[in-house]
């Protein structure tokens, strides 16, 4: 992997400290060459920007920024675990959107995830993924995201 830190450089992104958990789980767990990293919301400064439901309370604009934001702390909980400079792949993320009924757009809003892993880990940052819509999430926030990531 080329050097990550020069890449989130060259993309102007900051990793942030890690996300403290808001129940009995801790961040990200490395077992082997994988790190297991638990849902992160897109909390900014310990804050939401946004709460609700997409499709009603938010739109899937925003929504997938909330997604890309996730994303972020993914990456500040590996980096907090394991370094990023030990990614191998992105192998698999799993997207959470709280939807209105009716909304079917979760692909389009967990792209901000996906295209985040893209833009900093290039080609290791294609993954297999699910979005998955639901009724409510933790703290009302409209996306959570997690990932199982390979380390070296």
């Amino acid at each position: 992997m080329a050097d990550v830190y020069a890449r989130l450089e060259e993309l102007g992104l900051r990793i942030p400290p890690v996300v403290p958990p808001v129940a009995a789980y801790v961040p990200a767990v490395q077992t082997g060459n994988h790190v297991y990293v638990s849902g992160q919301l897109p909390l900014v400064d310990g804050k939401l920007p946004a709460t609700g439901l997409v499709g009603a309370d938010v739109t899937p604009e925003q929504a997938k920024d909330l997604a890309r934001q996730a994303a972020i702390n993914v990456l500040a909980a590996v980096e907090s675990l394991v370094g990023l400079d030990r990614v191998v792949k992105i192998v698999k993320i799993v997207g959470f959107v709280a939807s209105a009924p009716g909304f079917t757009g979760q692909p389009g809003v967990v792209n901000g995830a996906s295209e985040l892993f893209g833009e900093v880990f290039g080609e290791a940052g294609k993954h297999a993924r699910s979005a998955v819509g639901v009724s409510a999430l933790p703290l009302d926030t409209p996306v959570e995201i997690e990932a199982i990531v390979e380390i070296a």
